[in-house]
């Protein structure tokens, strides 16, 4: 089977613009998300799914001077780019991340994958549904290319189809879905980037460990030690599906 994690990327974020190639230590994000995916002992490759539109020629350029795969599509029918880069690149098992994760662990993805494949049985696992536990920005989808396919053919719902995967997690009569959780739930904390106060939060973890290989756990540790850094964010609201 070939497990490939895909990360979607675009330069034209409404909230934060341009930020999948903010600077994190002396990388952009984006670079930061895909060391980290890639460390990922599951998965057979890495692929970067980014648009057509000339503003994200930067990411296509960054994909090239670093060597990683890169799939151009839709840029709001997102589930149609996830589609058609699993196409493409003959996947049997789709990991989806989000280049706005750039504290993405690979252990995480490892067990999220690995539930999924020990099942046999199952079309989508994450550690996203309910309840979640894990900080928000340590998101990782496993779902079956079968899946995948399915919804691209019955979702009519643009809106729905920009976040790519709705139409399966809310329909558990048609999929068989699976949640992934720790045993301290640290759902309050929040790791992920949408705006500039996130972006402030990351980087005193990235300017603590001056590098990208540190662990989710380490994370932890640090935010024991600062807990103030937890307050830089807290209160900003997740854009959520419709």
């Amino acid at each position: 089977m070939n497990v490939v994690a895909i990360i979607q990327a675009h330069m034209g974020s409404t909230r934060l613009l341009g930020k999948v190639m903010k600077e994190l230590a002396g990388e952009p994000m984006l670079a930061r998300v895909v060391n980290r995916t890639q460390r990922a002992q599951t998965l057979d490759s890495v692929v970067v799914a980014t648009t057509a539109q000339p503003d994200d020629d930067a990411i296509a350029e960054l994909c090239a001077e670093h060597g990683w795969p890169c799939f151009r599509g839709s840029e709001k029918d997102v589930l149609d780019r996830y589609y058609h880069a699993s196409v493409a690149h003959k996947v049997d098992v789709v990991v989806r991340i989000t280049s706005d994760c750039p504290l993405i662990d690979p252990e995480i993805v490892d067990r999220v994958v690995q539930e999924f494949l020990d099942s046999r049985c199952l079309d989508y696992v994450s550690n996203t549904l309910s309840p979640r536990t894990f900080p928000r920005g340590l998101d990782v989808e496993v779902m079956a290319f079968d899946a995948l396919e399915r919804a691209w053919h019955e979702d009519d719902n643009p809106a729905r189809r920009e976040h790519v995967t709705p139409y399966i997690y809310r329909h558990p009569e048609k999929f068989k879905l699976h949640a992934v959780t720790s045993d301290v739930d640290y759902s309050h904390m929040r790791w992920t980037v949408d705006t500039s106060e996130d972006l402030a939060f990351v980087r005193k973890i990235y300017e603590h460990f001056g590098n990208d290989r540190f662990s989710w756990r380490d994370v932890l540790r640090v935010l024991e030690e600062h807990p103030e850094w937890v307050e830089i964010n807290w209160y900003v609201v997740q854009k959520e599906a419709p």
